[in-house]
């Protein structure tokens, strides 16, 4: 009784180092009481007890400001899948070796003791967790899988396999002392991240290291005796492994190393602000020529690796819609060529048409209004409106308009591709044709098309071309994938005064993420696709700029490589300060807004 009465006395001591009823109060002390911070999933090793995993991992993460949570290591697939689904950020942690034979390789002598159960489970996770653009950290061995999962290749061990003079990277000293010094990369993220650092002092306990950083990432810091000791993206990814500890340090109070767990924080805290605001705004990519890949027999409803648009990338990158186009290249202004023309553009539209039906009407559908993207999202379906890219398609026929608008509902036209047409002069016309403006049967299809309500689409056209038909058009025009000639000197690109144009008859410019649009050396990055939507809003207002990416038409960039990583570009604007209703606009609410006026002015005028 009286060891009870004492237990009573000691919780009721304000001096009592945990107070659990304090605690619980604490958490409903004030709406909505706590402050949610992003998951982060640390991989649990394998001990005598099953998973475990030690102190520093976790701690660090807690100091970082994140919330750490456990990953048991499994090969269940769909465990896996639903872990990332939960998490904004990954952990790596160390363990023992990794299987060779995972590696396309046979074990030497010298190699320590596997878990083959976790090394199936890790880079099953770091592919999954790559594809959904994850921010990562690799430890240790979390360096070596990143490595092995991503195309590079590890040391067997060091000490049989280096090629020069070791350091002594196996270290017997306690782990949360520094053990020798590496040599940060000029430029590179690690060095960002440790304040401009060129050495570290680090701890080193281990005797595999990666060989080859692989094509998706780059060397970020190597020891005095060449070993690579940290690797990072190549493609301005938040992917960072380091072969040393740095959860060891804080355990003993050097936060040293904290900065590496801020780093992951915050991009584990920007990813998640994306996915949310992606949740809650219709996305819409204005233009792909994915309809062109249908004829090799490509499976939409999986991860097809030969297109950069599919089921599984739009949902990874958080993409609800695309305009998928029927490209139709210019050929002869014959009655032959023009009726080629036009069996294609049916061909190409069915093929989407059909692959929507394959798919599966339960995951995408076919749409013709905004008013049907709004429901698609709802009911967590993706959508695909359809357009023709070349009014080649039509030839000289005018009803061929409204054939393809009723029995396809497409949604905009693109008056010319690269060389002139009926309707107009192309921004690159032809060796030996002349610079051409919107001809008088191209007045005639711009006037059908206001009447119809299928928007007129001038990417592709020719200075001249685009100024005629804005003043023809009724209805605003669009250009479905074109960027900022001031920053990429490319006749396909617009100038500073025909974004003031297009703006003024409120009309929308979509970036495109087409290289050689981007940079004139072929150099692009996701960093130059940001510089030219910067451009594009200052100059035209952030009402009439939008997103169209041209993937599978040789859009694409590192960092913005396929719909997968449409992700990436929302994270870099929120960086630039652009708020959740200005990218509301961007992705897709300026680009409907104009197609919603389209439609208006067709019912108002009965067609």
């Amino acid at each position: 009784m009286y060891v009870r009465h004492r237990m009573i006395q000691d919780m009721k001591n304000e001096n009592t180092s945990f107070h659990w009823q304090a605690a619980y109060d604490g958490v409903h002390a004030s709406f909505p009481g706590t402050r949610p911070s992003p998951v982060i999933g640390i991989t649990g090793n394998f001990g005598d007890k099953g998973c475990e995993l030690a102190e520093g991992y976790f701690e660090s993460v807690l100091r970082a400001g994140g919330t750490p949570l456990i990953l048991p290591p499994t090969e269940n697939r769909d465990a896996l899948v639903a872990m990332l689904d939960r998490i904004d950020g990954l952990i790596l942690s160390g363990g023992g070796d990794m299987n060779p034979l995972f590696m396309g390789e046979e074990p030497i002598p010298a190699l320590h003791s596997i878990n083959p159960r976790r090394d199936l489970s890790e880079l099953l996770l770091i592919r999954l967790a790559f594809d959904r653009q994850l921010p990562m950290l690799g430890i240790c061995r979390g360096i070596q899988m990143l490595a092995a999962a991503l195309g590079g290749t590890v040391y067997q061990d060091l000490a049989t396999q280096f090629p020069a003079t070791l350091l002594k990277h196996s270290q017997d000293l306690d782990r949360a002392y520094a053990s020798h010094t590496v040599r940060t990369a000029e430029g590179s993220l690690l060095r960002s991240i440790m304040g401009g650092a060129e050495a570290l002092a680090v701890n080193s306990f281990h005797h595999q290291a990666v060989r080859e950083a692989g094509p998706r990432l780059r060397v970020a810091a190597t020891a005095p005796d060449g070993v690579i000791e940290a690797i990072e993206s190549a493609e301005h990814k938040s992917i960072l492994g380091v072969q040393w500890h740095p959860e060891c340090f804080c355990l003993r109070g050097d936060e040293s190393m904290l900065p590496l767990f801020r780093w992951l924080t915050d991009e584990a805290a920007s990813y998640r602000a994306a996915r949310r605001i992606h949740s809650r705004i219709l996305t819409l990519d204005s233009h792909c020529d994915t309809p062109m890949f249908f004829d090799q027999n490509i499976h939409f409803d999986q991860r097809d690796p030969r297109i950069l648009v599919d089921l599984h990338k739009m949902t990874e990158g958080a993409l609800d819609a695309t305009i998928m186009v029927a490209y139709i290249p210019q050929g002869p202004r014959t009655p032959e060529g023009h009726a080629a023309a036009t069996d294609y553009a049916r061909s190409q539209l069915r093929r989407v048409q059909a692959m929507v039906n394959d798919g599966g009407p339960s995951a995408v559908a076919i749409a013709r209004t905004p008013a049907d993207l709004h429901r698609l999202k709802a009911e967590g379906r993706k959508a695909i409106m359809l357009g023709i890219e070349n009014g080649y398609a039509i030839g000289r026929d005018l009803s061929l308009l409204r054939q393809f608008r009723d029995e396809f509902g497409i949604v905009y036209m693109t008056l010319c591709h690269n060389g002139n047409n009926d309707i107009c002069g192309s921004a690159r016309p032809r060796e030996g044709e002349p610079l051409e403006g919107v001809s008088a049967f191209g007045a005639d299809v711009i006037r059908e098309m206001n009447r119809l309500g299928i928007l007129v689409d001038l990417s592709h056209a020719s200075e001249r071309s685009f100024y005629d038909a804005l003043d023809i058009s009724q209805t605003p025009i669009v250009c479905s994938h074109s960027s900022a000639r001031v920053l990429c000197d490319h006749p396909r690109n617009l100038t500073d005064d025909q974004l003031r144009a297009l703006a003024a008859k409120g009309g929308v410019a979509q970036v495109t993420f087409y290289n050689g649009f981007l940079r004139t050396d072929g150099q692009a990055s996701i960093l130059d696709a940001v510089a030219h939507l910067n451009h594009m809003v200052q100059v035209a207002g952030i009402e009439h700029v939008g997103i169209g990416t041209d993937f599978d038409g040789d859009g694409g960039v590192p960092g913005l490589a396929s719909a997968a990583e449409l992700i990436n570009f929302t994270r870099r604007l929120l960086r630039e300060r652009y708020t959740e209703a200005d990218l509301r606009l961007i992705w897709g609410g300026n680009f409907l807004r104009v197609m919603e006026g389209a439609l208006h002015h067709a019912k108002q005028g009965g067609a």
